[in-house]
């Protein structure tokens, strides 16, 4: 806002004189609250359809199998507590969540708009098959349906095949990051949270681990489309990659 506040006064000033210079200082400062304010909209929007998106998502991968579990309707509630949704976002959550479940629902679609908001961001692309995971495997197992429910829907938002490759690989392993956070993750399972081979060095390991840590900060993933309701989501991700760097350091030193 300063800069073009100082922008406009520069130039109202060459062309009028000091009179100049307080008429483009306040041109300036009416320009820089327009734009903020269209920007701040135009990134509410974007959080709300990530919202959106993320329930319809969710009920599409839960019906996957024909029919949505107890279990899996009580992560759904459970993450509208996490989220600290109000009634009014949780009656819409629900609506969203109905809406992936109708048989006329269009997934590819739904993706499309996600992937619009994600981009090539795959911290953020990060976060959101984070909840969804949460959801299905809420009930103890992976049908076989669900499963090809969920390639599609990672191969939908652009996931590479190591990337989806990581993300089974953690569903065979027992479903997710709770039982992750409780044992600790595994050597190999450190590396994969990293994206690096176990024969990299000391230094490309710490890059790489700053290089998440930057990517997955909440302030960061929120400024790009997170929902602010999803920053506790976000905050588990910086501590599984933080647990895996953890790992892999006192592996090495104790070898």
């Amino acid at each position: 806002m300063r800069i073009m506040i100082f922008i406009g006064a520069l130039l109202g000033f060459l062309v009028g004189g000091p009179l100049g210079l307080l008429i483009g200082g306040g041109l300036g400062y009416w320009l820089a609250r327009r734009l903020r304010k269209s920007m701040l909209g135009r990134l509410a929007g974007v959080q709300a359809q990530f919202l959106e998106s993320t329930f319809a998502v969710m009920g599409c991968l839960c019906k996957a199998d024909g029919r949505v579990s107890e279990d899996e309707l009580e992560a759904s509630r459970t993450l509208w507590d996490r989220l600290r949704l109000n009634e009014q976002q949780r009656a819409k959550a629900r609506t969203d969540f109905n809406r992936g479940k109708a048989a006329d629902f269009d997934l590819d679609a739904e993706l499309a708009k996600v992937r619009q908001i994600v981009g090539a961001q795959p911290a953020l692309r990060q976060v959101f098959l984070q909840v969804q995971l949460a959801a299905i495997a809420a009930d103890g197992q992976l049908h076989p349906a669900e499963h090809e429910m969920l390639t599609r829907v990672m191969r939908g938002l652009g996931c590479s095949e190591e990337e989806i490759a990581r993300i089974e690989a953690m569903l065979r392993g027992g479903g997710g990051a709770g039982a992750a956070a409780e044992s600790g993750p595994s050597l190999e399972e450190a590396y994969g949270v990293l994206g690096v081979s176990s024969d990299a060095s000391d230094a490309e390991i710490k890059k790489a681990y700053r290089r998440l840590m930057s990517e997955n900060h909440p302030d960061k993933l929120a400024a790009k489309g997170m929902p602010e309701s999803m920053r506790e989501v976000a905050k588990e991700r910086t501590s599984e990659i933080g647990n895996a760097y953890e790992r892999i350091r006192k592996a090495r030193a104790a070898a």
